[in-house]
């Protein structure tokens, strides 16, 4: 057997070795299933639907391609196809083809974000970059992107592999938000006190811009706009590698899944100038406690330890029709296939359960959610017997 094909049963041993030690969250009544919509996609990285009355899908693969599902069926020809511009090896890696956003008046302009890892000329200090880039949907075909379109909005260095954050989503507000993880290695050892609690630089934070600027404009709301050595850019930060984040689509809420270093993974509500104080703090829990105390961190909403899962995965707060018991809760999972919801008990911990949902750990490594139109929600994993990436709907259970 190869690696890859052992970890997830060593995965569910050592659960079984460690449940007994800790807390573990209750099981959900509610019932669930997943209806497979296609299986014909590559580590499945994003997901969307514009909001242009088609009803296409949009997968991002994190090799470089972006695919449409119309009509229940993948269409052979990618949308956008950047392979040969994208940096992703061969196997396990965190750089790739990261995010998708369309712009709120994608019906109008045909326009899209992305978010990618590219190479750089050899560098001391800079494994990578990652972009932000702008296209256009070809004029003559809808079911194609304009290549030729492609314009860099955002760009900064990469210190290592991994920690690339790389999810982008428009607000309420219609401004892009960008998810950048501290730079990567372990520990955020950079610079005295790391990236995430250093308002010099873009690594470790959420990012606010106005794309309708060229190349971008900073929006004069941003928290730390005017403030000597900060970057405006910031809307947010002491963040490790927040993977995946979403706003709700009632209260308009954001809520970002941070990756935890070695022990911890967490689920935060982003506010405006907020600190989620890592490096000095993994979770609710102490990391650097020598480091410089910045008074001023927000606790998550949840944390769990690595006795559940090893990489958090954020999701979506559930806004659909088809299934109303699980309205209003927020859906998340491990990377390893645990899947749980959130429920807001007004309390600074929410209350959290797992689901029945008919996948689970061993089955399958969940790469992200998406959120359709109407607001039910889909899946995106990699399938560990096949290795094909999946993309599956979130049904009623029987």
């Amino acid at each position: 057997m190869n690696l890859k094909s052992i970890l997830p049963f060593a995965f569910i041993f050592l659960l079984s070795l460690t449940q007994a030690c800790y807390g573990q969250p209750g099981t959900s009544a509610l019932k669930l299933d997943v209806k497979l919509i296609s299986d014909q996609f590559s580590h499945p990285t994003a997901f969307g639907e514009p909001a242009d009355q088609s009803g296409r899908l949009f997968v991002a693969e994190q090799e470089g391609r972006i695919r449409i599902i119309k009509k229940g069926k993948v269409l052979s020809a990618p949308f956008l196809d950047i392979t040969d511009e994208v940096l992703k090896n061969d196997g396990y890696d965190e750089r790739g083809l990261l995010g998708l956003a369309f712009h709120p008046n994608f019906a109008k302009n045909g326009k899209f974000y992305i978010y990618r890892s590219v190479r750089v000329p050899k560098t001391d200090g800079v494994d990578h970059k990652s972009e932000v880039r702008e296209y256009t949907v070809s004029k003559q075909n809808p079911d194609l992107a304009d290549k030729a379109s492609s314009r860099l909005v955002l760009s900064f260095d990469q210190p290592q592999s991994n920690h690339n954050g790389g999810d982008l989503k428009f607000g309420p507000d219609g401004l892009l938000y960008i998810a950048s993880g501290d730079g990567g290695g372990g520990d955020d050892r950079h610079g005295a006190y790391g990236n995430a609690q250093n308002l010099g630089n873009v690594l470790g934070k959420i990012l606010r811009i106005d794309v309708n600027q060229q190349p971008y404009g900073i929006p004069k709301d941003n928290p730390f706009v005017g403030k000597e050595g900060a970057r405006g850019e910031i809307y947010a930060y002491g963040l490790r590698n927040p993977w995946r984040f979403s706003f709700d689509k009632t209260t308009g809420k954001l809520f970002a899944g941070d990756v935890g270093q070695g022990a911890w993974e967490e689920v935060d509500i982003i506010t405006k100038g907020g600190n989620y104080g890592w490096r000095i703090r993994e979770g609710l829990h102490e990391k650097f406690p020598n480091d410089p105390d910045p008074k001023n961190w927000i606790d998550p909403i949840t944390d769990y330890s690595h006795s559940e899962g090893i990489s958090i995965t954020g999701g979506f707060v559930y806004r659909g029709k088809q299934i109303p018991s699980l309205k209003g809760k927020y859906v998340f999972a491990d990377w390893m296939g645990p899947v749980w919801s959130l429920t807001d008990v007004k309390k600074a911990q929410w209350n959290r359960e797992k689901l029945s949902i008919s996948h689970a750990a061993g089955y399958w490594q969940i790469y992200s959610f998406g959120e359709d139109q109407s607001g039910e929600l889909y899946v995106l994993a990699v399938m560990l017997d096949s290795n094909k990436g999946a993309v599956y709907k979130i049904v009623p259970g029987k």
